[in-house]
């Protein structure tokens, strides 16, 4: 006598069972994914974004009439904003960075927030900062040696 396979196929292919076991599996996973959804519109704003861009820790900050120079550092390297004291007019922001030895990175326009970021390697190198927001302009020296 020959006996025959009966291949499952579907739901019961994967040991899963049809009818209400998997519809109540399905339903615990949408509150789930649901929670999870809102969770992540409602998580606060990226580190990014009070940081204008810039990796790192903050090192130091250049004070200027109409807003602040912030320089962030990492182990590898420096990163530089500037950014308005009082946020939202258009107004010309210019900020650069330059490690000893090297070439100034530049960023100027017309901005409403900050100007930047730029960044540049500055792995044991002092750098020397530039900002300028609407007519407050400054520098720092060298710093970060």
């Amino acid at each position: 006598m020959r006996t025959l396979y009966v291949r499952p196929t579907g739901a019961d292919m994967f040991g899963w069972r049809s009818g209400a076991g998997r519809t109540a599996r399905a339903l615990g996973v949408f509150p789930a994914g649901l929670l999870l959804a809102f969770g992540a519109l409602m998580a606060a704003p990226p580190a990014e974004a009070a940081t204008g861009g810039c990796p790192g820790e903050l090192a130091t900050t250049v004070p200027l009439a109409t807003g602040e120079i912030r320089v962030y550092k990492t182990h590898a390297r420096a990163c530089v904003v500037a950014v308005a004291a009082h946020p939202g007019t258009r107004r010309e922001m210019a900020v650069s960075v330059q490690p000893r030895g090297g070439v100034p990175v530049r960023d100027a326009g017309g901005f409403t927030r900050f100007a930047g970021p730029v960044t540049v390697p500055s792995v044991n190198r002092c750098v020397y900062v530039k900002g300028q927001v609407g007519s407050g302009a400054a520098d720092s020296g060298w710093i970060l040696c």
